[in-house]
């Protein structure tokens, strides 16, 4: 059939609106991911799970690809029409169910935006801690799909920890529960745990519902300048090992806060000579004096680890004014330069490591990298700019050195991706962090799952099995 044809066919069987006009297939061509395009066949919209179902069943019967796609804020390329076909947009699934105050959960469609969940559960003085620097703009399903984390998870863990159960079709259409509504589950396989992180190979998500606490009423923040950023990172460990779970713990190197003040035109924040790096830590609680023994207990290791003296934000707007230029650096680093951002990941008291290591890779193969991210989960994101580097370098030597990179942070415990998630761009490294038989069984998996290929083809393993 013509192309025109499966549109209209889809769109009648499906009963949800079908675009196919160059605005809706350009914006489904492109994520947060690089330069990478990949335009679709057309961009489905579905409203509810049963128009889910109808799209999933005409393409399963049709053998076409689906892409699920949320807010398209992905980093590794695993919500693009790859392999063309559907590009299934969740935009329009966008309603907080319910909340419930009572047993501290809620039920969202995937289309929510992760800060309009927070907010909606603040209101009932309740939290949901998952929050990405995207969270203005990216969604629960996304979330979902990606496993993600950011500053908070720290403490209160990744978007894993706070699934409770799903609402989930299929491949071939079919509508299934993961799990129940508890926070205990022993019944049967938990695939509640198998979708989430899956990043839309296994399964689309219609629904989920998540667990909730209540809201930490009192936040302290505090930024640490150290003139060495092997010390900051030694810094970290250390504020664990003196009894403090931080409700956040974040590493910016020099280049990083510099790039995110050049872009945001905030240049308040003092950045005299000798100092190469920042702890941006913050402690929470539910009184104000929860939050004093906590800083005193941190205060003396940031002095045994050479840290200068520590600014403390000292009322909302100082805080909001620090948090917004630690949002901001990814931003910042993609409009100073063309580059790719590599999402590592190992044992926190392993990052001084894992630091020299990236610096040391950046000078064999000639490239500068500007490093930050969520140092209390070991989650160290490097970009690696391309600056002057010629095609040559940046589209053929280039990849030896990420997989250089990546080899050390496996030695060093760790693995390809804390939060950003394999995708596209990462799958020809998986043998590095995952055996042949690992491979196999999760290929096996999403065959159960899959059986056609059809959910997202052409993401997380590599383009030929690894013997």
């Amino acid at each position: 059939m013509r192309d025109e044809e499966l549109v209209a066919e889809l769109a009648a069987a499906a009963g949800c609106p079908v675009r196919t006009d160059p605005e809706a297939l350009e914006r489904a061509a492109r994520d947060e991911t690089e330069d990478l395009r990949f335009l679709p066949l057309c961009v489905a919209e579905p409203r509810t799970t049963d128009e889910v179902s109808a799209v999933l069943r005409w393409a399963h019967g049709r053998g076409i690809p689906v892409t699920p796609a949320g807010a398209r804020t992905g980093l590794s390329g695993g919500a693009l029409t790859a392999h063309g076909g559907v590009s299934l947009s969740l935009r329009r699934m966008n309603a907080v169910v319910a909340i419930d105050e009572v047993n501290h959960q809620v039920r969202v469609q995937p289309g929510v935006i992760v800060q309009e969940l927070q907010e909606a559960a603040a209101a009932r003085g309740l939290f949901y801690a998952v929050d990405p620097a995207s969270r203005g703009t990216c969604t629960i399903g996304g979330n979902i799909a990606e496993n993600s984390g950011g500053p908070r998870a720290v403490k209160y863990g990744v978007t894993k920890d706070w699934v409770l159960n799903l609402e989930v079709v299929l491949a071939d259409g079919t509508v299934v529960r993961t799990g129940a509504d508890t926070l205990k589950n022993s019944t049967g396989y938990n695939l509640t745990q198998l979708i989430v992180g899956s990043e839309g190979t296994l399964a689309v998500v219609t629904e989920a519902t998540l667990k909730l606490l209540p809201l930490p009423t009192h936040t302290a923040l505090l930024l640490a300048p150290f003139p060495s950023a092997s010390d900051a990172c030694r810094a970290v460990a250390a504020i664990f090992q003196a009894g403090v779970v931080p409700s956040a713990l974040e590493f910016m190197e020099r280049d990083a806060v510099e790039l995110a003040a050049a872009y945001t035109g905030d240049h308040t924040l003092p950045l005299p000579p000798g100092i190469e790096a920042h702890l941006l830590i913050e402690v929470d609680g539910f009184r104000a004096e929860d939050l004093m023994p906590q800083l005193e207990a941190v205060l003396p290791v940031l002095e045994a680890h050479g840290a200068h003296e520590p600014l403390f934000a000292d009322d909302a707007a100082a805080k909001d004014r620090l948090w917004f230029l630690r949002r901001r650096v990814g931003e910042a680093v993609k409009a100073a330069s063309t580059y790719k951002e590599e999402d590592t990941v190992v044992p926190r008291g392993r990052l001084p490591e894992l630091l020299a290591a990236v610096k040391a890779i950046g000078a064999k193969y000639g490239f500068k990298s500007v490093c930050y991210g969520h140092a209390g989960d070991g989650n160290l994101h490097v970009n690696i700019l391309r600056g002057e580097l010629s095609d040559g370098v940046w589209h053929e030597t280039l990849p030896g050195a990420i997989r250089e990179l990546f080899t050390e942070v496996v030695r060093l415990g760790g693995t390809l991706s804390g939060e950003h998630g394999i995708g596209l761009v990462q799958k020809s490294y998986m043998d590095i962090a995952c055996s042949p038989a690992h491979l196999a069984l999760q290929r096996a998996i999403k065959a159960a799952f899959d059986p056609q290929g059809i959910l997202n083809p052409g993401k997380v393993f590599p383009d030929a099995p690894v013997r």
